[in-house]
């Protein structure tokens, strides 16, 4: 069976889509699917797979959106740009502001121009049951690794993440220490784990081990739990800049220690890569 597929990337961070009348013609499960279709040797190589999914009453528009492994995401913010700015194109919504469901709930993304797309991404989710870390608390939890003593921070922005501030060497510690983390039993349904270098009270550095992915380039949800966490924690401004190795996020959230009931804005770039057909 041969299939139609768009591959797109924010920051680097690489997504097939599909329409959902392709996927249904694979007969395949989404996850089964997603492992082909995401294989960097076997077949397109992405970091994950979205399935464009109009049968929904509760939105203008639905997704699919399965990790590389065949693991399910909740959400993913990169995912989320390259969603909106394909079926904007596509002309498959008629407005520049619209609401998609998601396993996190509704979230609106907005069409800026050609290639930025800025994203509601809702509250950020900050109780330890919520967020599922096996903790009584979300912020500064000691955790002790290969000697090294790190202060998790944990938020969920409909996916879990685990935050950690460091002094240097983010992308080394991203490295050696990401899978460990995430897949620690303190984490029932794993984490995304973010090594931050706070740069200014406008600007962090953040290297990003992904829950069903590993090393990315960029991950729009985990700037997002990083600014929340980075404002709970007095390091950071309520607007930043959050600097991936793909490029850069814009993160706004208003939210203070005392009150949290604010939405996490994001915008960044949505790129096509290239179109194309796969026998499946």
């Amino acid at each position: 069976m041969v299939i139609s597929f768009t591959k797109m990337n924010g920051l680097g961070n690489d997504f097939v889509i599909l329409d959902y009348k392709d996927f249904l013609k694979t007969n395949l499960k989404p996850d089964e699917l997603a492992k082909r279709l995401c294989d960097r040797n076997f077949g397109i190589g992405a970091d994950g797979l979205i399935i464009v999914n109009p049968n929904t009453d509760k939105a203008d528009i639905s997704w699919i959106f399965y990790n590389s492994d065949g693991s399910i995401a909740q959400m993913c913010g990169n995912g989320m740009r390259c969603f909106a700015r394909y079926v904007y194109d596509k002309k498959l919504v008629d407005k520049k502001e619209f609401s998609v469901e998601t396993k996190a709930g509704i979230i609106i993304p907005q069409i800026i121009s050609e290639t930025e797309v800025r994203v509601n991404m809702g509250q950020p989710i900050l109780e330890p049951a919520r967020i599922l870390v096996d903790s009584k608390s979300n912020l500064d939890i000691p955790f002790v690794i290969d000697d090294n003593v790190f202060l998790l921070n944990t938020v969920s922005m409909g996916n879990p993440h685990c935050v950690i501030f460091v002094e240097s060497d983010s992308k080394n510690l991203a490295l050696r220490y990401g899978e460990k983390i995430e897949t620690d039993a303190m984490f029932p349904e794993k984490t995304n784990v973010e090594f931050v270098e706070v740069l200014s009270r406008n600007e962090v550095t953040i290297n990003v081990w992904e829950r069903g992915c590993g090393i990315t380039l960029a991950c729009g949800t985990g700037a997002c739990a990083t600014t929340v966490a980075g404002i709970l924690n007095g390091y950071l401004n309520n607007k930043i800049k959050a600097n991936l190795p793909g490029g850069a996020l814009n993160i706004e959230w208003q939210g203070n220690s005392t009150d949290t009931n604010h939405n996490v804005y994001m915008t960044g770039r949505a790129d096509y890569s290239f179109v194309g057909e796969i026998t499946v």
